[in-house]
Formats: structure tokens, sequence, C-alpha cells
């Protein structure tokens, strides 16, 4: 009997470090951090015609657990959040990386930075580790939203360092099902109110029974004042 392909590359040797394409051209590292980030907890983010919004499940089933202290959402500048899917702490090296080069920016030219410079940094950082020997790659996407001018930008990194721009997207878990249900709702007159409602309402349809509003943070940047909210739990209804 024939082995599966994935199991010859295993026994091959193929996936025992991240610089090692398969006789396929896959680097099975970076797969295998793809499939990681697909286990993480999912967020959505979504440009608004009045700014940006990200919704984030928390995914804390522990009631011993400070809620407060397992935020999902970080903010980079005050005009700029990120969320992630995969490995947290992974995430927070990058996470710092950007509060960072955001802080260099104001300080050298005396403005604030454009979201594109930051996921294009992090993606770089990101493409760095599965090119070199002895280390393996992040196994995080970041979700990057923020107000350039008075324009919403919405970015997305995955763990090969590649990255591009949306007008709405999801990572973390069941993120095709989620991406599938923004297709179907999303249009470009949205206010932030109304894409709340829509992004409520598409957890709720993919994660069924399991959904808990309690479970839920939510960040938004209105585009004319930039400044960041953080709403949780039941208030997310209210708004």
């Amino acid at each position: 009997m024939e082995m599966p392909t994935d199991m010859q590359h295993q026994a091959m040797g193929y996936d025992r470090t991240a610089t090692m394409f398969s006789p396929e051209g896959h680097l099975l590292q970076v797969e295998y951090a793809e499939k990681t980030v697909r286990l993480g907890s999912s967020s959505i983010g979504i440009v608004c015609s009045d700014g940006i919004l990200i919704l984030a499940d928390k995914r804390i089933d522990d009631k011993l657990i400070v809620s407060k202290s397992a935020n999902k959402i970080f903010e980079i500048d005050s005009h700029i959040i990120s969320s992630t899917a995969g490995i947290i702490s992974d995430a927070r090296v990058l996470i710092e990386k950007s509060q960072v080069l955001a802080q260099q920016h104001r300080v050298t030219y005396d403005s604030p930075i454009e979201p594109e410079l930051i996921v294009k940094e992090i993606s770089n950082i990101k493409q760095q580790f599965s090119q070199y020997g002895g280390a393996r790659p992040f196994g995080v996407s970041m979700m990057i939203a923020g107000i350039n001018g008075k324009n919403p930008e919405l970015y997305t990194s995955d763990v090969t360092g590649n990255y591009l721009g949306y007008k709405a997207n999801a990572i973390g878990e069941d993120d095709e099902k989620l991406k599938e249900k923004l297709r179907e709702k999303y249009s470009e007159d949205l206010t932030i109110k109304k894409a709340v409602k829509i992004a409520v309402e598409i957890f709720k349809e993919v994660q069924g029974e399991k959904f808990n509003i309690n479970k839920f943070e939510l960040a938004f940047i209105k585009s004319d004042d930039l400044i960041l909210n953080r709403i949780e739990g039941e208030k997310i209804n209210k708004l």
C-alpha cells in the first residue's frame, strides 16, 4: 500500500525546517503554522463609511479569568487597532514591535504613521522567519485597521508574510464561513452601527448555540475624531 503524500514528506524530512521546499513546492512548516491560525479565536474587521471596527471573540470560558486581562484587540496607536489569530505569545511580540514603530514615526516625523507601513514592516519580519534556518514561522495572522488621514483602511498579514487590503475580512476559526457571510452582507455605505449589527449576526449564524455575546470585544475608531472606543459583552447589543 502506497504511503500518503504528507506522510512521505514527513518521513523524508521536508517538514523539519521552514526553509526546505517539498517536491510539490510547499513549505510545510509554514502550512502547519497556517493550520495553527485556523485554531485561533475569530475576529471580523469592517471598513465603514464613517470609520473602522473589529469585533473579536475572546473565547474565554473560565469564569476565574479576569476578562480585561485577555484583550483580543490591541491599540497600536490612537488611530490604529489590531486583532490576531493563532499563538498569542507570537502575536504579542509583533504587536509590541508595531507600537514601537508607531511611536518612532511620531517622534521622527511629528505625524501619525500610515496603517500600511505597520503591516508592511510586520509582514517583512514574518517573511524573514520563513527564510532563515534555526527559527520557526510566526504562528499568527494579524488584522490591522486604522485611519489614514480621513480614510479608513483594513489590512491582513498572514503567516507567510503576504498582506492585502480589505473592505471586510475575518481571521481565525471558521474564517471561510465568516468571509462567505461577509461577502453576502457587506456594502460600502455601512455605518459603524450597522456594521456592528451585521458582524454580530454573522457570528451568531456561524457559531450557533456556542454564541455568547459576553465573550466578545468590540473596538472602533471614527474617521472624524480618531478616538479608540472599546465595548464588551452586552453593551455591544446596546450599541
